[in-house]
């Protein structure tokens, strides 16, 4: 597969076999690129559901998202709609746009402001909230939209994505970029009010990832009609069209390493599948206990395992009662204070948590007038349910239920204050934990985004594609970006790298 400026030519490989580990984004999009270029793909999750974060679950006719919520560059000629249109899946997917004139809308200190989608208009609205820092948002969105084009966010050039991670903007944190360029202490403060979608983090996450994000949705906001599984299945079903394999229910216990290379994998249930090539999309530290022996290096061993986690999340999923609660088409994104930076530090005892919440409705059919359903979601630190830890879903016992109940009870009541009414509109609600989404999506520590980026480490706070195995690499969330844009590119990447060695 050779990559230049969207332009992608398939360099067909005949009868080798390639298992992977993992059926969310990362390891279904790897699965079609592959078996596409003539290898012989099976893909191999350990759960009874496929998509990893793509998940959806049914509770009394409701349907929810477990972590795909909504995405960005989906129109025809922008970066994610010609890549859904790549992978054969555009047709599968049906999209419903956020409000172009507010497609988040940041809440503080009481005060409102929205986001807008396109670099003009985003410029004009937020300077109409700060007349004086205009000229500075305009540099602003010129530095994001530099960033991304020359990143393999959008030009799928990897010449441009070491451009980017070895800029400035890639080594330096958000807050300190927003110093240089603005004065106004709550316009930096609300032009980071939407980083809850990647875990932002003060003096730790690189300006480059928040760049990222800001252009992914700033072209266009949308979200999927009936759920994110969506794109899951439709994955599926052009890899199994294409001759390719997903099976279910199919733990890898060991990866089975000879001499210099990887021969196969081993499952739970006994069976044993060989492989020319193994790609990786589960969590590192994960892969780094199926491996045994010297191929992988105690150094690189200690490095990942040594790798922060972003923070987790407490959900509460909510069914309203029908027709009452107009349909929302913007992400909001409440808080108590003026700043959204460290709502991940919070005392419960003290009566701090929740310092924020991202609420959203779920798009349930194309441009719906009423919501069926949504959901408020606020940071967690595994600690707060580490004692549970040990016990099995749906059996964690009346303490854990409390816990819950508890913390539902806050937040709901934080975001009545922030939507008046919104409680009497409630039919009823659930909720989930860093330790539910640890077991349902397989995320290290029930953590958002998978692995930190974090400046203060440099290149040793990446994870590589390639590992010093030949023929094991790694894909998915935790591989240098995330998110949905993110996780498909790293796909062609670990792709090229096992397409180019097998064509010189």
């Amino acid at each position: 597969m050779i990559i230049h400026n969207w332009k992608i030519e398939i360099l067909i490989v005949v009868g080798k076999r390639v298992v992977i580990i993992g059926s969310g984004l990362g390891g279904l999009s790897c699965g079609v690129l592959l078996q596409r270029a003539g290898f012989d793909v099976l893909v191999l999750e350990q759960g009874a559901q496929i998509g990893g974060c793509l998940q959806c679950f049914v509770r009394s006719g409701a349907k929810f998202e477990t972590g795909m919520h909504f995405i960005g560059s989906a129109a025809p000629v922008q970066p994610m709609g010609r890549m859904l249109e790549y992978l054969g899946v555009v047709d599968a997917i049906e999209l419903s746009a956020l409000d172009s004139s507010a497609y988040n809308v940041i809440s503080l200190g009481g005060e409102r402001f929205c986001f807008a989608n396109g670099c003009e208009a985003f410029v004009e609205q937020m300077g109409s909230y700060f007349p004086k820092e205009k000229d500075g948002l305009a540099e602003y969105m010129w530095i994001v939209g530099e960033i991304s084009a020359s990143s393999a966010l959008n030009s799928l050039e990897s010449e441009g994505r070491d451009r980017v991670l070895d800029s400035r903007y890639q080594q330096c944190p958000v807050n300190e970029i927003l110093d240089e360029l603005f004065q106004d202490e709550l316009l930096k403060n609300v032009l980071v009010g939407d980083l809850p979608l990647y875990a932002g983090e003060r003096d730790k996450t690189p300006f480059a990832q928040h760049a990222f994000i800001m252009d992914f949705y700033n072209r266009s906001a949308f979200r999927i009609v009936g759920g994110s599984d969506a794109i899951a299945r439709a994955l599926r079903d052009v890899l199994e069209r294409s001759g390719g394999g997903v099976l279910t229910r199919k733990r890898v216990v060991g990866i089975d390493c000879k001499e210099d290379a990887v021969r196969g994998v081993e499952t739970a249930d006994g069976e044993y599948y060989p492989a020319d090539y193994v790609v990786s999309t589960i969590h590192p530290k994960r892969l780094l206990e199926l491996v045994d022996g010297p191929l992988l290096r105690p150094a690189y061993r200690k490095r990942i395992g040594s790798l922060r986690e972003t923070t987790g999340a407490f959900v509460v999923y909510l069914k309203f009662k029908e027709g009452r609660l107009p349909y929302m088409r913007s992400n909001y994104f409440g808080y108590r204070g003026r700043s959204p930076w460290g709502c991940e530090h919070y005392s419960w005892e003290e009566g701090e948590w929740p310092m924020g919440f991202l609420y959203m409705h779920l798009c349930h059919e194309r441009n719906p007038q009423y919501a069926r359903c949504g959901e408020v979601i606020s940071y967690m630190n595994y600690a707060d349910v580490a004692q549970w830890e040990h016990t099995a879903t749906g059996r964690r016992g009346e303490d854990y239920e409390a816990f819950k109940r508890q913390h539902a009870e806050r937040l709901l009541a934080l975001l009545e204050e922030h939507h008046p009414g919104v409680l009497d509109a409630i039919e009823s609600y659930w909720t989930s934990t860093p330790l539910t989404y640890a077991s349902y999506t397989g995320t290290e520590w029930g953590s958002m985004y998978g692995v930190a980026k974090d400046v203060s480490l440099g290149a040793a706070g990446r994870v590589p594609y390639r590992t010093k195995i030949p023929n094991l690499f790694l894909a998915g969330q935790n591989v240098n970006s995330h998110g949905m844009m993110g996780v498909l590119v790293g796909s062609i990447v670990t792709c090229s790298e096992i397409i180019r060695k097998n064509h010189g």
